[in-house]
């Protein structure tokens, strides 16, 4: 995509525990990227609770806002758009970036241009990988989402594959929570599984006959569960880090076998990895010499862009701009929106790419 002109996004991403701003130039230029995290409160009760997101949100909106357009050194004069994420999420978290992002287009009179939260996780690798260009493979796994994605273009997706039950990183944070962890899940076991033995512990890996890039985490979740009450009942001792690193195990290598597949099946030569479970060490690792195998070039973002943030939504916000995207005044929050689902003018919701 040739681009016109130089177009500065201010991007809002209030999706789940994380308030960001960002500004992004030419959509892969970040200006900045700030990010006011919640993590430490919602640690207090072993999980993200939906109504202490919401209010935190708001306490801290204009903050980061104002720091981001700050550090960017520009002012509203110097956007050419708003960005926002309206789905999916929390719908109160939602409702906090989106009310905010229309109330300054409005002010500002600018256009607003809503951005589906996967999309934004795919565009993080196109910030810090200038080379990369459509199409190429993307498995997003975060704490809601595992999908394995065929970019065709920007903003032009196929969905291979997606999990039948519990995301990647769900199960990354349930086990975590059953081994005495605490929350996030996902960091706490990636360290801890340095210290044990990957092999001590046979778990299931879940492959589906009829849907072959499809996974499923729930049967491995449970084995893991069932394992330490059987220890538990049986009085016997176990090993925290030899569960750990047996379970990320058996994530990584279900994670890299349908990714792998499916790249050979597509012929594709350019796969990435985003979303919160593209920063585990380990499956970084197992991608990166699983794409060498194959003489595929292998591409992920850095940890602060695998979290929730802003500058991926400016990323995403910059290309649905540039294809002539607009949303008007009735962008409203849709929580539950499918990868590929667009929220129209009139606020129907309508599939645009393959699902």
């Amino acid at each position: 995509m040739k681009e016109i002109r130089d177009i500065n996004i201010l991007a809002i991403e209030s999706s789940c525990d994380e308030t960001a701003a960002a500004v992004v130039h030419n959509g892969r230029e970040v200006l900045s990227n700030i990010i006011s995290s919640q993590i430490d409160l919602h640690k207090l009760y072993g999980g993200v609770v939906p109504e202490i997101a919401s209010r935190k949100h708001i306490e801290k909106i204009n903050q980061v806002i104002e720091e981001a357009l700050r550090e960017a050194d520009v002012t509203l004069d110097d956007i050419d758009a708003v960005g926002v994420t309206y789905g999916p999420g929390l719908v109160g978290a939602l409702l906090v970036g989106v009310a905010e992002a229309k109330a300054i287009a409005f002010a500002r009179n600018l256009p607003l241009v809503g951005v589906h939260h996967i999309e934004g996780h795919i565009s993080a690798n196109y910030i810090e990988n200038p080379d990369l260009e459509p199409p190429f493979l993307c498995l997003v796994a975060s704490g809601g989402h595992t999908h394995l994605v065929l970019v065709r273009d920007y903003g032009k997706y196929e969905i291979l594959g997606r999990t039948r039950d519990d995301a990647a990183g769900e199960a990354y944070d349930k086990v975590a929570r059953a081994i005495g962890l605490g929350y996030p899940g996902g960091p706490k076991i990636d360290r801890l599984a340095k210290e044990g033995n990957p092999d001590a512990i046979k778990f299931p890996r879940a492959h589906i006959e009829d849907a072959k890039y499809d996974f499923s985490f729930s049967g491995l979740k449970s084995a893991v569960l069932n394992y330490i009450n059987g220890c538990r009942m049986k009085g016997e001792e176990f090993d925290p880090a030899d569960i750990a690193a047996s379970f990320q195990k058996a994530v990584v290598e279900v994670l890299v076998d349908n990714s792998m597949r499916a790249a050979e099946d597509f012929g594709i030569y350019k796969f990435a990895i985003a979303g919160g479970v593209a920063s585990n060490t380990s499956l970084q690792a197992a991608m990166k010499e699983a794409c060498a195998e194959r003489e595929l070039r292998f591409y992920h973002p850095s940890p602060i862009l695998c979290t929730d943030n802003a500058a991926m939504i400016g990323a995403a916000a910059y290309y649905e701009f540039m294809a002539g995207t607009r949303h008007g005044w009735d962008l409203n929050a849709v929580p539950n929106v499918k990868l590929g689902e667009r929220q129209e003018a009139d606020g129907t919701l309508t599939f645009a790419y393959k699902r």
